[in-house]
């Protein structure tokens, strides 16, 4: 997707029209975030007075709106700044849990720079990873993916849809091998959520990347998917009051999930 055009005082712009790189707020959204901009102030997670608890009931049913949208339980859902942090937090944070047994990760070439970078900063680490190729129509061989496990491989990452070519990776084979390798799955689904049908179960995600701005949600707002049977243990990144399962410390932004939330179900009731 391109930039937006510049001119205040009303100046006419170019027509945006692929709305991929970004996309406008859904008004519905809008609404439904307003009240907790303004009159709904509380701290989410305060627990001794009214004004938290009713952000926190807000914050969780758009837990269970975003859980919704991918088939999961909303306890696997955290909040998060966006699919660039939720994807660091899922490969930095499974590698270095896991790196006393397995110092293995695999990705793809043509994946979302954040994910690319992330695995570079790992490589400094001590980490080794596979970047596997695609093919011509852009799809990775899973022949290859097959040739490229270890014994201590921790995590393979592949990104549901490209945001440069859009093409759809066949995620639900790619899950299936994952599983019978006994390695953790995650996938960046920034992309493809609220445009296609994503089940978490029936796709063997164990992980999942997900955007606010993508979905006609607000900017600055993500979710990350966490499995919890099998579990999927994480070294947080971010340390602090131990909000969000202790795996993303920091007061969740309450107009901000509302706004997530409410956009997953948008996206849910009209995806076709």
């Amino acid at each position: 997707g391109g930039g937006g055009g510049g001119g205040g005082g009303g100046a006419l712009r170019p027509l945006y029209m692929d709305v991929q790189a970004t996309t406008p707020l859904d008004p519905r959204v809008l609404d439904r975030m307003l009240p907790y901009l303004t009159a709904y102030y509380g701290n989410p997670h305060s627990r001794t007075h009214a004004y938290g608890w009713e952000s926190e009931a807000a914050m969780e049913k758009a837990r269970r709106q975003v859980a919704d949208l991918i088939g999961a339980d909303s306890r696997e859902i955290i909040f998060t700044s966006g699919a660039t942090e939720s994807n660091n937090m899922a490969i930095k944070g499974v590698a270095r849990f896991y790196k006393s047994r397995k110092k293995h990760i695999i990705t793809t070439q043509t994946e979302h720079k954040c994910v690319l970078d992330s695995c570079r900063s790992l490589e400094t680490e001590g980490f080794r990873v596979t970047y596997l190729p695609v093919k011509k129509n852009g799809l990775i061989d899973l022949k290859e993916l097959e040739a490229a496990f270890q014994p201590d491989t921790s995590l393979v990452s592949v990104m549901s849809v490209n945001n440069e070519i859009g093409v759809k990776q066949p995620i639900h084979d790619i899950g299936e091998i994952c599983r019978a390798h006994k390695v953790f799955f995650h996938t960046d689904a920034a992309q493809a959520i609220g445009k296609i049908p994503m089940d978490v179960n029936d796709m063997k995600i164990d992980l999942m990347s997900i955007s606010g701005h993508k979905i006609y949600g607000p900017k600055g707002v993500g979710a990350i998917y966490v499995r919890r049977r099998p579990r999927v243990r994480l070294e947080p990144l971010q340390s602090g009051g131990g909000q969000e399962r202790g795996l993303r410390s920091g007061t969740v932004p309450t107009p901000l999930a509302v706004g997530l939330g409410a956009a997953c179900e948008v996206a849910q009731q009209e995806m076709e």
